[in-house]
């Protein structure tokens, strides 16, 4: 969790306030009266806590259970004073419905998300199969855009894209504010999917995705030329029913027409 939010939280919020945390199984949030998460209480915190002192939720105002199941949550309306939910909203099948649900039960709150450059650094599979983009648990990109929170589906193909992939020297530049991004919000916190339909819409979101990256991180001379000749290289593997020679000369003329 950003450690300004944390402050922030843990000095705004009144002794008497009644906290809820969304997602908070791996690190939860110490201050949270109530959390809400697949996970069971008894295996809790593997990744820590959030904040100081002794938890204030037990495992009586722990509750288990599927946070998108479409079944409104156990809790009233505005039943809580803040709602919290960090570094989940990413990973879930339906993140509007848990935003529907945060603003349903509390009247105010905190998300936390990973920016767009952190679904765009590399990782290595642990299953053996290669570099990726991103965390493999996780679903979507996340936006912020005036306040609201803009979901777009992290499709497959970003993965084989080179000019995608942050170099490893800015990785080794980046904080974790390059990583991720928070939000507070009041009354009710707007949401909704930006849709891949068609072709299109994903060719647009890889343009996007670049476009975002450069203005963050500008390749040099150097890495335009080898994200250039790695594409190229990888659409010459799709050439099939060729022989080898043929397959061959057609990646160079490729190479050369650039």
């Amino acid at each position: 969790m950003l450690q300004a939010a944390l402050e922030r939280l843990e000095t705004a919020t009144p002794g008497d306030a009644l906290v809820l945390d969304v997602g908070g199984w791996g690190a939860p949030l110490t201050r949270a009266d109530w959390v809400l998460d697949a996970q069971p209480y008894d295996t809790r915190g593997p990744d820590g806590s959030h904040g100081d002192g002794r938890e204030r939720f037990t495992s009586r105002t722990w509750v288990t259970r599927d946070m998108c199941d479409r079944e409104p949550w156990p809790f009233r309306d505005g039943q809580f004073d803040v709602a919290v939910c960090i570094m989940t909203l990413a990973d879930v099948r339906d993140p509007i419905w848990v935003c529907r649900e945060l603003s349903r039960v509390a009247r105010s709150g905190y998300v936390e998300v990973p920016t767009v450059v952190a679904e765009l650094l590399q990782h290595e599979s642990d299953e053996g199969g290669g570099q990726h983009l991103g965390l493999a648990q996780r679903r979507w990109f996340v936006q912020m855009e005036g306040g609201e929170l803009v979901f777009v589906h992290k499709s497959h193909d970003i993965h084989h894209d080179w000019a995608l992939r942050i170099s490893s020297r800015w990785q080794e530049r980046m904080t974790v504010t390059d990583e991720r991004q928070g939000l507070f919000w009041e009354g009710t916190l707007p949401a909704r999917e930006r849709l891949l339909l068609t072709p299109e819409d994903h060719r647009h979101l890889r343009d996007d995705l670049a476009a975002h990256l450069n203005a963050r991180f500008e390749p040099t001379a150097a890495e335009v030329v080898v994200r250039q000749a790695r594409d190229v290289a990888r659409q010459g593997l799709y050439i099939v029913g060729q022989p080898v020679r043929a397959a061959a000369g057609r990646v160079m003329d490729r190479i050369v027409g650039r």
